[in-house]
């Protein structure tokens, strides 16, 4: 791994960088090949759990890769949506097994936190082309959305292995998309606002899997 290479793992974070990390490892080096030794001359900066200090960038995928959970994200992104950072971020952070993005193939990066390079990410063109991938590997999409008809959050049986689906802000997940959702959940509001911010609605939904889920003796 270059030095470029470790400068921009080592940040950005929204709490400044200085306040993570530790510093070069004192004593004698482990021997244990998913250890990088730059990482381990330099000190480990990223906003990474300690568990993986010190660890490659492959090493740690690698082992996410072994405890993955079965539901998968999608968003859609016909207008170059801002929230698909926060998205893939919260994704990793509840260990989604993929993020898909549909629309344009460019977002923003920076609200990912570098999270994107620990976290698998597929691009379909249309609605469509992931319907067909999600047919294709058995895979029921589950919309959210808050619309007529929809199925609340709070009180419905999200399937284990399944695609959580969001629209981009303002217009929300296209009809199309909902036709061809297995179901639409909508997600409890009791304010004056019309809707939620879609990368805070994807977190509700992510946690929502996770408490129905997940092994939470897993859990960091």
């Amino acid at each position: 791994m270059s030095n470029s290479s470790n400068e921009e793992l080592r940040g950005p974070t929204e709490w400044n960088e200085g306040r993570h990390g530790v510093g070069p490892w004192e004593g004698q080096w482990p021997e244990d090949p998913r250890y990088d030794p730059e990482f381990l001359r330099d000190g480990d900066r990223r906003n990474v759990v300690d568990a993986y200090r010190y660890w490659s960038l492959d090493a740690v995928v690698e082992d996410l890769d072994q405890r993955r959970h079965p539901f998968h994200v999608a968003i859609e992104n016909f207008e170059n949506d801002m929230n698909i950072g926060t998205v893939v971020r919260t994704a990793n952070a509840f260990l989604a097994r993929e993020v898909h993005i549909v629309g344009r193939k460019r977002w923003n990066r920076r609200g990912a936190m570098v999270t994107d390079r620990y976290q698998h990410i597929r691009h379909h063109e249309t609605v469509a082309d992931l319907m067909e991938w999600a047919a294709a590997e058995g895979i029921p999409v589950v919309a959210i959305d808050n619309t007529p008809g929809s199925v609340p959050l709070e009180t419905a049986e999200i399937p284990r292995e399944c695609v959580l689906l969001f629209g981009q802000e303002g217009p929300g997940v296209t009809e199309a998309a909902q036709q061809a959702s297995v179901m639409t959940c909508s997600i409890a509001q009791f304010g004056s606002t019309r809707s939620i911010n879609a990368g805070v609605a994807a977190g509700i939904a992510m946690h929502a899997w996770v408490r129905q889920h997940a092994d939470l003796s897993q859990a960091w």
